[in-house]
């Protein structure tokens, strides 16, 4: 992280795909800025280029021409090596299927990926009974994902996806796949670990609603981002 607070920084990212004999502009210098603490919801039409904008953020594929900054680092500057290792400690994902290992328990879906970065079980034991605390799931932490409803399983999944403590997370319709209740859930488990991490979430949706209650709207379109909008 650095000084100002600015967690993640994009700016005119373009990238294209060639499909048969057709070139597709996917992003036309996309631009946005996350601050730490700071939920940003990022709405749009299907095709908009969102998913894609996401992945770029998360160092999931590259850019065709542009500038990403996280923590004030310029990727650009980075060996392959570099950018995996600086994904793996300032990144964090939330996807719509929870992904979590089946065989698992709750809270050891959230201790493997600290163990893999490092740290010792003890260690990484107590930071994910706090996690699960923070969704919620305290009670649940010895149960595997098939024990779990839909719901509880998301749940998980956010707070692992801040197990390593990112700077950023950055969620793809995170509650797409629940019912209305549900959902609601599992974003005030989300806006829970967000303000009490002081992690900066970029997250893609279509549910509006839910969008209105972030800190930031930006909006998609024709492979930009549009200026915030002010939450309702």
């Amino acid at each position: 992280m650095n000084e100002t607070g600015l967690a993640l920084r994009l700016h005119d990212i373009h990238r294209q795909f060639t499909q048969a004999d057709r070139v597709i502009e996917v992003l036309r210098g996309a631009s946005l800025e996350l601050q730490a603490g700071q939920m940003t919801a990022l709405v749009g039409p299907s095709g908009a280029g969102k998913t894609t904008l996401l992945n770029i953020a998360g160092l999931l594929e590259p850019a065709d021409s542009g500038k990403v900054e996280i923590g004030g680092t310029d990727i650009a500057a980075l060996s392959e090596a570099g950018r995996t290792r600086l994904r793996r400690r300032e990144i964090g994902f939330v996807f719509q299927f929870h992904r979590l290992l089946p065989e698992f328990s709750a809270l050891e879906n959230i201790i493997i990926p600290q163990m893999i970065n490092g740290l010792g079980r003890s260690e990484a034991g107590a930071r994910a009974s706090q996690l699960l605390s923070m969704v919620g799931l305290s009670e649940r932490a010895h149960q595997r994902p098939g024990q779990l409803s839909g719901g509880e399983q998301q749940r998980v999944a956010i707070a692992r996806s801040v197990a390593n403590a990112p700077s950023v997370l950055l969620a793809d319709e995170p509650t797409g796949n629940l019912d209305p209740k549900t959902a609601a859930s599992v974003f005030e488990a989300l806006q829970q670990i967000v303000r009490g991490t002081g992690t900066a979430a970029l997250i893609v949706t279509h549910n509006m609603q839910m969008a209105a209650r972030m800190d930031v709207i930006l909006e998609m379109a024709n492979g930009q981002v549009k200026s915030g909008m002010a939450p309702a």
